[in-house]
């Protein structure tokens, strides 16, 4: 007898839809899986076949064979464990295969026929609702994350027997519903806030622009001066998530396996902070099969490199088309994929190899061209995609005990936020341009070229040594400063602060 189950397979962030067809011919026993089935879903005869009897199933003693469909598209993963016990139980009388029509399956079985969750469930539920699919029968687990998508209905089950019980009518499972909307707007505001930075009111000031404009930031100065409590507020001061960026964080989350059980959504802006020993891979993206790298984490958030020199330059110089693009395409001998990166990039470092150059101490004992080494480790063109190089300086003791309580986080984000405003009226008919820093020359030319004081200001700048990209993040910048000002031309004022925050384009060993 032959059966026909409908399932999903994820490639990359997105997801196909998968016919799982199973046969039961006369024979000698065996199962067979055919349709480029990699390990993951080989060795899923065997939970199915453990799970299947600990359930009351057990397999027909006749030639069992599997057709992954489309069979000439690699499948991986332990998801295609439920749909293929499923087509089991229909091909062998036990489930009407009448009532698999419409129907998704997803899901890894233990041995016991216990559901477990499993990775890209809410883009093989936004495929199947595209794809005309009417419901999906999925681990408890991922119940939620599914049921964000509209016009599917979801069903949650946590054993094999369940969803057999329901297939048959005899314990119909509860629809799982979530208002993605309203659980959005209840998510309180990210945590660590700006008033437990004393001090650094130039650096706060940069912050505030880099989240205005979407601007990459680099925090220059000596250890302990603060650079870390700053980047780590950085998310509490931007713009709260809208319905489709939380969305298309979650759909990364998915993929990659870091969305917790039971959650809807990612509803907070991403704050990634890997470790130096990074691969390029791990930051990218890479592997096998291809997963998203800790720049597609970030995506709508923070990707934050602290001690950015200690990073290997060619992890580093892997950043520069994403920061650029928005998103990293990768290429491989088995396919290519493209991850979203649209992030804010964040890093931090100190300004010798001691950290003490330039603080005005006595403690600094590096050689001019130990110094040059050291920041030649973070190239020039990268540099260059930087918006804003700051300065951040040894915190003096009078502020560190200084009790006068300053601008809090929420005040800043508000301010942020009327900025951010202004830039979506702006951008209103510009496909993929959500804010100042992704506006390109003919926007630039359009939104911020500068009047002829300004462009006196900026011709001086350029002769001393500002390279053309270095010119047009700063125009970029002035575009933020006026937005924060609520003014529609950018000043000589707005120009000289853009100016202001490319220290190491002024500042030489």
């Amino acid at each position: 007898m032959l059966a026909h189950v409908t399932t999903g397979a994820v490639r990359g962030v997105e997801s196909f839809l998968v016919r799982v067809e199973v046969n039961l011919a006369p024979g000698l026993p065996s199962f067979t899986v055919v349709g480029l089935a990699e390990s993951a879903v080989r060795e899923g005869r065997e939970r199915v076949g453990a799970a299947l009897r600990n359930a009351g199933f057990p397999l027909p003693p006749r030639r069992i064979t599997v057709n992954l469909a489309p069979a000439d598209v690699r499948k991986e993963g332990s998801a295609f464990d439920l749909p293929l016990a499923v087509g089991l139980l229909a091909a062998s009388g036990h489930v009407d295969p009448k009532g698999l029509e419409g129907t998704a399956f997803v899901g890894e079985l233990g041995l016991d026929g216990a559901l477990r969750p499993v990775r890209g469930v809410l883009p093989l539920a936004a495929e199947c609702a595209r794809r005309g699919v009417r419901a999906a029968v999925v681990p408890r687990e991922n119940a939620s994350e599914a049921a964000v998508v509209q016009g599917l209905a979801v069903y949650g089950a946590g054993t094999l027997v369940e969803v057999v019980a329901h297939l048959g009518g005899e314990a119909l499972l509860p629809p799982v519903r979530v208002d993605a909307a309203s659980q959005l707007a209840e998510t309180p505001s990210w945590g660590p806030d700006l008033l437990d930075v004393r001090g650094q009111e130039g650096a706060k000031r940069a912050l505030e622009v880099a989240a205005a404009g979407g601007h990459n930031l680099l925090l220059l100065g000596p250890p302990g001066s603060g650079k870390t409590m700053l980047a780590r507020r950085l998310p509490g001061i931007l713009p709260p998530l809208t319905l489709p960026e939380a969305l298309e964080v979650t759909r990364v989350h998915s993929v990659a396996g870091l969305l917790p059980a039971g959650a809807a959504l990612v509803a907070e802006r991403p704050f990634r902070a890997p470790h130096h020993t990074v691969s390029d891979a791990g930051l990218v993206g890479g592997g096998v099969p291809l997963r998203p790298g800790e720049a597609s984490l970030a995506h709508h958030g923070v990707l934050f490199l602290d001690e950015l020199p200690e990073y290997r330059r060619n992890v580093l110089e892997a950043l520069r088309q994403p920061l650029e693009d928005g998103e990293v395409h990768l290429s491989r001998v088995r396919g290519a994929e493209c991850f979203p990166a649209r992030l804010l990039l964040v890093g931090a470092m100190n300004p010798c190899p001691c950290g003490y150059w330039g603080d005005g101490s006595d403690r600094c004992r590096c050689e001019p061209e130990h110094v040059a080494r050291y920041r030649s480790r973070v190239s020039g063109p990268l540099l260059d995609r930087l918006d804003l190089h700051v300065e951040v300086p040894s915190v003096p003791f009078a502020s560190l005990t200084d009790e006068t309580r300053g601008e809090g986080s929420a005040a800043v984000r508000a301010r942020v936020v009327r900025a951010r405003q202004r830039q979506m009226a702006r951008f209103a008919h510009c496909p993929g341009v959500y804010a100042n820093a992704q506006m390109d020359v003919r926007l630039l030319r359009r939104f911020a070229s500068p009047r002829a004081e300004v462009a006196g200001l900026l011709q001086s700048a350029v002769e001393r040594g500002l390279s053309a990209r270095a010119y047009h993040r700063v125009l970029k910048v002035a575009r933020t400063l006026a937005d924060l000002d609520g003014r529609d031309d950018v000043s000589r004022d707005d120009a000289l602060e853009a100016l202001h925050y490319r220290a190491l384009d002024r500042r030489s060993p």
